[in-house]
């Protein structure tokens, strides 16, 4: 099993965020992390005014100070950004950091912030056709045989040149999140490479989640076992239960099929909590 760390909190005053974030960097490579992710929201989700940085501005900051870690946006709210530029976002963050992209995208949620800075919040169920078609444009730009024309319901795209193409090949594995198990899923099952549950649903709960996954997966025709299973929630959790206890919560969840846990650092400075994250991953990846 891998270990993830998810940056959710930049409460350092401004002029001292970009070293904290440097060294968050350096401290996760050197313990052995596998992934760093970012939210990619313009509003801290708690109703708090704490800051937020732009997502991919930042996991390009953070490709410039690793080597070895994945990169992504856990997830891009499919209205932020039109499909066309964030597929081109995200193979320049692919092409930047030698192939370490992963392409997180859900159907957005948040509605202040969406009122907040004037972006169309459409319902949930054109969100999730917008989702649809956004899958399938990234996909088409990042085949170089198929530069041609798209033509959605909501989307319409003359050309879907995509040069440089990424450096990951065949592209950069596409992370759908969410929990819901009539669209999201399906969403999964037919363009995803990785889910994203939250760990304090409890195994049961995240059992019987990947049951309903794999009946998707069937209906389409999809190898379940090609789908990367990851589970995220509080780093709190290592204190609450000690290593010995989250290791063996871990263990449970390893025997459904995760294989990738990321934890979201506590209050303060998350560099400082990074720092201690080296006997988790030896744990982790012994499972």
């Amino acid at each position: 099993m891998q270990l993830g760390v998810h940056i959710t909190r930049f409460d350092e005053p401004a002029n001292e965020i970009r070293d904290e974030l440097t060294s968050a960097a350096h401290a996760a490579e050197a313990a052995g992390v596998d992934w760093i992710s970012v939210m990619d929201h313009f509003f801290q989700i708690d109703g708090t005014d704490a800051g937020m940085l732009e997502a991919y501005s930042t996991l390009s900051f953070l490709a410039a100070h690793t080597s070895t870690v994945r990169l992504g946006a856990l997830v891009t709210g499919v209205t932020y950004r039109h499909p066309g530029l964030l597929a081109k976002t995200v193979t320049n963050l692919d092409v930047l950091s030698g192939g370490r992209a992963t392409f997180g995208i859900g159907a957005a949620w948040f509605e202040r912030e969406h009122v907040g800075m004037g972006v169309p919040y459409p319902p949930v169920a054109e969100r999730f056709e917008r989702l649809e078609e956004t899958l399938q444009i990234s996909l088409q730009m990042w085949d170089p045989a198929n530069n041609g024309p798209y033509e959605g319901k909501h989307y319409q795209l003359a050309e879907t040149l995509c040069l440089p193409q990424p450096v990951t090949s065949p592209r950069p594995p596409i992370m759908i999140g969410g929990s819901g198990e009539r669209k999201t899923f399906r969403l999964i099952a037919q363009y995803g490479d990785a889910c994203n549950l939250f760990f304090q649903m409890g195994p049961e709960e995240i059992a019987r989640k990947l049951d309903v996954l794999r009946g998707h997966c069937d209906a389409a025709g999809r190898d379940y076992s090609t789908i990367q299973k990851t589970i995220a929630g509080a780093g709190a959790a290592i204190t609450e239960l000690g290593l010995d206890g989250f290791t063996e919560q871990m263990r449970g969840y390893a025997k459904l099929g995760v294989d990738l846990v990321i934890l979201i650092p506590p209050a303060g400075r998350p560099s400082q909590w990074i720092e201690t994250l080296g006997p988790v991953v030896e744990r982790l990846n012994d499972i």
